[in-house]
Order: structure tokens, then sequence, then C-alpha cells
């Protein structure tokens, strides 16, 4: 079982990774972003998306009202059905859906976020969440009939509202769920580097203890992606590839030995 997060960025060939996916050979479970696409959204409609960062530093975007309805458009929407178009163009019989359909991703709404404001403590409040529970039978039910779950943020809360969620969140629970043997990332560099602004420092093998460190020196979204990857490793046997998707055959690149792999 393998598990492919498709990142939201501007530049990934989704056209090369979908018509590429039938030389991996195994059940897959794709999961995928949509955040240049929301932001384009957004500033067609003239809605403001606020980002906060909280004391331990991790940065996340403010899920208010106005964000669920933009990831509603972006990314249940248009991203989400024009991944499944792909991948049936390409024989592959995949089917979309969000936490919300059939509670396929189950979250807890935050308490709050807690950040630091002009030298003072507060706690904002918002539409995000932490998932806990995959609805495995259901999941079970479409890969044992030969679909691919096209899956995507909202998911669903405890009393049946749409929560914003980490798609690193969510991959780490549907790993340690499904017992999933690898787990591919596809973002925009050619895996994790070195030194972030240098586009030829790609790491090759990262071990555990390393990616530990890693997460402590670092901060913003990269800490938070960091830190959800450290915890794919509750499944002790799973081998995690983040590699470049920007390229023209992106899984053939992994093939090669392309990308950071760590486990």
């Amino acid at each position: 079982m393998i598990i492919i997060k498709i990142g939201g960025g501007k530049n990934i060939n989704l056209k090369g990774i979908i018509s590429e996916l039938n030389l991996l050979n195994d059940k897959i479970i794709i999961v995928h972003g949509a955040n240049h696409l929301r932001n384009e959204l957004a500033n067609k409609l003239g809605t403001k998306i606020k980002t906060v960062t909280s004391v331990k530093g991790f940065s996340s975007v403010l899920s208010d009202d106005n964000l669920i309805d933009l990831q509603l458009m972006a990314y249940a929407g248009l991203k989400n059905k024009r991944i499944v178009e792909l991948c049936q163009q390409n024989g592959i019989n995949a089917i979309g859906l969000t936490g919300l359909d059939g509670q396929v991703i189950k979250g807890k709404k935050n308490k709050g976020i807690r950040i630091r404001e002009n030298g003072k403590l507060k706690i904002v409040r918002d539409n995000s969440g932490k998932p806990f529970e995959v609805n495995v039978p259901l999941l079970n039910l479409l890969l044992e009939n030969g679909y691919v779950p096209v899956l995507t943020v909202p998911i669903i809360s405890e009393d049946g509202n749409a929560l914003n969620s980490e798609n690193d969140d969510i991959v780490s629970l549907l790993s340690n769920s499904i017992k999933a043997d690898k787990v591919i990332q596809f973002i925009e560099a050619e895996g994790l580097l070195e030194n972030y602004t240098d586009e030829n420092s790609c790491i090759k093998q990262l071990s555990k203890s390393e990616l530990l460190q890693k997460v402590e020196s670092s901060q913003g979204r990269i800490k938070r992606k960091l830190y959800a990857i450290q915890k794919l490793f509750d499944n002790p046997d799973i081998e995690i590839i983040i590699s470049d998707g920007r390229l023209e055959r992106p899984i053939t690149n992994i093939l090669n030995g392309g990308g950071t792999i760590i486990k």
C-alpha cells in the first residue's frame, strides 16, 4: 500500500504524476493539496487569507468561515475533480472524497491557537482541527473493488462540521491506520534541502534521529511539515520518499533513486 501526497504548489506536474501511477504496481491512496489554487481564488473573490504563528513556532492559515468556503471550492471542488479526471484519462478508476464524505477522516476541533501579539499571549479560535480517526472499512471497500481514493480537506468534526486540517497530519494518520508500506510526497523541490535557499542541496538519505534534529531547528510551515513526517514513524516499517513533483516524469525519477529517502 502506497500513499501519494501531492502538494498544492503552482508548478506541480499533475499530469506527469498521474500518468505514471501504474508504474508503482500497488494499491494507492492519493492525498492532495490546493493552496496555490485557493490563494488565486481568494484574490479573485477579494477574500483575505490570514496566517498566524503559534508560540511553539508553527505557522498555519487561520481557518475562518471564509477559508472553509474557499477550501470547498478549491480543494474539494476544482482540484479534486481535475485529479480524478486525469486518473480516469489514464485508466485509473479514481473516486474523489473529502474527509466529510462518509466520515472518511474525523477530527477534533482545536481549542485554540496560542499566539503572541504585541508582546501579549492571545488565544485565537477557528475551524481547524486534528484528525484522529480514519474510516478504514470504507477505504478498504473502495480499494478492494479497484478504486483509487483521492482525498482532501476539509475533514469532519465530531459534531458534523467541516474542519480545516494539515494534509501532513492526515497522511500520518492514514499511514498508521492502514499500515502503508510507503509514503511518497511530491513537492516543489528536489527533496528535503539542507539549505532551503539552495535548490542544489538535496539530502539523499535521512535517518529518524537526523529528522528529529531538523524539526527542532526549523521554523514556520517547514517545522510543521517535518514534525508531521516524524509522526509517520509511529508505523516503524514505513519508507518515506520526498521528491520533485515538477519534473516531466516524477515517478520515474523516484524509481531511479531521486528525492530524499527517510527510513
